[in-house]
């Protein structure tokens, strides 16, 4: 089962970009959005990052940082980070540390391949504490983004 609202949100450092890393614990002070994701280039995937990413002001005016995250290689999000026209890191959880430390872990996924992660939402404060947590019961489930800005406010 997924990490609660009220719990404190386990740290991870991920990489983003070749030689760059992004650390949870690091953008305290500011609310952070975690978009885990089960495949790049996917639809309902693209639908989601290009939605995040067509509407980034409004999460950086609620003081908030998108992070997507997935279990592809670092190489691939950027190209998916590219053709979302997202300008927010994309993190690959290639090891999948932060995938089960968030319990989001979905076994099988499509075409018999097995271990991403699930489509959830967490949202986490200033303190670094989860105040939404949403996983999809499919893959296919687009989130509520709505809640997630409500989340936020």
């Amino acid at each position: 089962m997924a990490l609660k609202v009220g719990t404190p949100a386990p740290d991870f450092t991920l990489p983003s970009k070749p030689g760059e890393t992004v650390t949870l614990s690091a953008l305290r002070g500011k609310k952070v959005v975690l978009l885990f994701f089960p495949a790049a280039f996917t639809g309902v995937c693209t639908k989601e990052m290009c939605t995040i990413a067509s509407d980034y002001s409004a999460y950086e005016k609620l003081n908030a940082v998108p992070l997507a995250i997935s279990v592809d290689m670092p190489w691939s999000l950027q190209k998916f980070a590219a053709e979302s026209n997202a300008t927010f890191p994309f993190l690959s959880d290639f090891n999948k540390t932060a995938t089960h430390a968030y319990d989001v872990y979905r076994e099988s996924f499509a075409l018999g391949l097995v271990g991403v992660s699930e489509r959830a939402v967490f949202v986490i404060d200033e303190q670094g504490v989860i105040t939404y947590a949403w996983v999809g019961e499919n893959p296919g489930i687009f989130p509520d983004l709505d809640a997630v800005k409500a989340a936020l406010a």
